[in-house]
């Protein structure tokens, strides 16, 4: 019934993302639903119609969707510069995001009054979060464009699942204040560019950039053209803060932490977490991920067994109802959940149909990165046409390096900031490690048949693509019934000790990590 309820909310939110809904329908799908749970308890009193009740429940849970979503859709109906776009504009407002420095310009997300406007401004201005700017300049509503590769890129939707209507392109600005942010975010982002500071002083470009990107998820660092180079590669998750990166800082922290107490861990986890998030960014995919590591951290204090699947689920519902038109218009959140849908539907065969051996330890990343690069290659395909063929092999290579050089990148960047002779030497390692990775993804992107490109097509064979693979999951699944996925639960299961003829939980005692994309 879970899956049921989350999936029927999400087809509301999907339907009236792109299609208005009267009240006088979603009344009359409460009221359908009403009158089938009645019929199905006057069809047996005592258990009702199973199927009556779950019809219903998906109508009402529908409705929910249908109704989040034209309540979110009512901010974007009126705004102050609807009657003013193409003029010239001037008011105040505060830095409420952390600038978006890019290679040839800075995004600022700029709060005025009840609206977000996103104002572009040259990358060599100097304005932090929380500052408060007056601007002045001719406010425009963002448009559609074409990518390089024939896709038809919706950039006004793509901003309001931001929560911007409005766009300020290079402005006149005159800083009024600063510190106008908050507190807490505005110390975590000190921290975060002093651990840059830091980096940057043991490690010379590209590795600094590629260490920036491994900690904090500062995927401009890299440049465009490394950047181009990873995406080719197929190892750009990397940098941008997949859910691989927040299980590493997951897993390191319960390895620290493990002598103390469960509450403790669960307390100092919670707030490690999400300031963990706060500072890379809130993008989807960290959301995704910090949610289903809370509920990790939860399930392990509370001696629960923790269910991945009912999670994920989980962690989608809540940013939906959060924000639905992430659904949609993010395609961060949609890959994220498909990698990790991938992950636990697809892997866990893949590593059983492998064939035994050593493998050299890598069999985990192998079945990992085919199965993501499966459960997401329709959402490729469409919103962006290419597709890298090297991916698997190149992952394969790099993956098991990563956790090993996001620690020592952390290790150097802290013991420059007290010492940058000291650190030195953990900085030539690092340096030694992302070499190694910046190499990899190079040479194999430099292959002429590492991308294959396919011509723009409708998002309605979105759904006939995901449809023929469930098909032939549900086809082997039905072959492979007697294949567990024990091996893929991201926490221990409970262990259930009989004494005296009473059944008492215990908790988890080994350390295995959580494994998200």
């Amino acid at each position: 019934m879970f899956y049921i309820a989350v999936s029927a909310f999400a087809i509301g939110v999907g339907i009236a993302t792109v299609q208005s809904v009267s009240l006088s329908v979603m009344y009359f799908f409460v009221l359908l639903a009403g009158v089938l749970v009645v019929v199905a308890r006057r069809h047996d009193a005592v258990r009702p119609a199973r199927h009556l009740t779950l019809i219903a429940l998906a109508l009402l849970m529908l409705t929910v969707g249908v109704l989040r979503t034209e309540i979110y859709k009512d901010q974007f109906e009126q705004s102050v510069f609807d009657n003013q776009i193409g003029s010239e504009v001037m008011f105040s407002g505060t830095v409420v995001r952390e600038p978006d420095v890019r290679e040839r310009s800075t995004h600022l997300y700029v709060e005025t009054g009840d609206e977000i406007v996103l104002v572009i401004v040259d990358r060599h201005l100097q304005i932090s979060y929380g500052d408060e700017l007056l601007l002045s300049g001719e406010i425009e509503k963002p448009e559609s464009f074409e990518t390089d590769l024939g896709r038809t890129f919706d950039y006004g939707a793509y901003l309001e699942a931001r929560g911007v209507t409005h766009v300020l392109r290079y402005p006149e600005s005159v800083a009024l204040s600063s510190g106008d942010g908050n507190y807490l975010i505005t110390i975590l982002l000190r921290v975060k560019h002093t651990l840059m500071e830091g980096i940057e002083s043991v490690i010379t470009e590209p590795q600094a950039g590629l260490a920036e990107g491994l900690l904090l998820g500062v995927k401009q660092a890299l440049g465009d053209t490394l950047e181009t180079t990873f995406r080719q590669s197929g190892i750009i998750h990397i940098v941008v803060l997949s859910g691989y990166n927040v299980m590493l800082v997951v897993a390191f922290f319960r390895f620290f932490m493990k002598s103390l107490p469960r509450w403790w861990q669960l307390g100092l986890g919670l707030l490690a977490i999400v300031a963990f998030a706060l500072i890379v960014g809130l993008s989807a995919t960290v959301v995704r991920a910090t949610i289903m590591a809370g509920l990790v951290l939860l399930a392990g204090t509370l001696s629960r067994t923790y269910d991945v699947m009912r999670a994920l689920f989980f962690a989608g519902f809540i940013m939906l109802m959060i924000n639905p038109y992430l659904l949609l218009y993010d395609i961060g959140f949609q890959l994220s959940f498909m990698a990790t849908l991938g992950l636990l539907l697809i892997a866990p065969r893949l590593e059983t149909a492998l064939a035994e051996g050593s493998w050299f330890g890598v069999k985990e990343f192998f079945s990992a990165t085919v199965a993501t690069q499966i459960a997401v290659l329709p959402l490729l395909l469409y919103h962006i046409g290419e597709v890298s063929v090297v991916a698997i092999v190149v992952n394969v290579l790099v993956l098991p390096v990563v956790p090993f050089a996001m620690f020592s990148a952390f290790i150097a960047g802290t013991i420059a900031l007290l010492s940058p002779t000291i650190a030195l030497p953990f900085g030539l390692v690092t340096s030694l490690l992302l070499s190694f990775i910046i190499i990899i993804a190079t040479w194999f992107a430099a292959l002429p048949f590492a991308t294959v490109t396919v011509p723009a097509f409708s998002a309605y064979w979105i759904l006939v693509l995901y449809a023929v693979m469930g098909s032939a999951y549900w086809f082997f699944q039905s072959r492979l019934k007697n294949v567990s996925v024990s091996d893929w639960e991201v926490v221990d299961k409970i262990t259930l000790l009989k004494e005296s003829g009473a059944t008492q939980r215990v908790a988890p005692q080994s350390d295995t990590p959580v494994f998200f994309r």
